[in-house]
């Protein structure tokens, strides 16, 4: 059961934290894949206008033994999906496959903290009108 929306989070507005595990003995895959994405940001940044992606950023934790990959995004509704006619996004969904297992863990977003000049920035990108078709 979910809880109500939180007030401070606008109707439109998409906050997600989702936590994916690293496959067993793939953390040289793990490290790759970050590498790829940081080496190639300004395609990875080409891509965020067509998913409304106001706010991405990967984070890692080793712990227990374990290590996950952690993805926050802060978005529009519909943000769409891989493009896969383009290569940065068959990169990254075939190193995703060899990576980490499939599927995330959802946290539940309890308060959205913005000071106004950013929280307008973000809303007019992630909630503005789609592009004609």
């Amino acid at each position: 059961m979910t809880s109500p929306r939180p007030a401070s989070i606008p109707e439109g507005l998409v906050i997600e934290l989702s936590r994916g595990r690293v496959l067993p003995g793939a953390g040289a895959e793990a490290d790759r894949w970050m590498k790829m994405l940081d080496d190639r940001v300004d395609e990875c940044v080409a891509t965020l206008d067509r998913e409304r992606m106001a706010i991405e950023i990967v984070f890692r934790l080793k712990e227990d033994g374990e290590d996950y990959l952690y993805w926050v995004s802060v978005h529009g509704p519909n943000n769409g999906e891989l493009d896969l006619t383009q290569a940065i996004d068959r990169d990254h969904l075939a190193q995703a496959k060899r990576t980490k297992e499939p599927g995330w863990v959802e946290a539940e977003p309890q308060v959205l903290m913005l000071p106004d000049p950013v929280r307008k920035a973000v809303l007019d990108w992630a909630l503005r009108p789609a592009d004609p078709a």
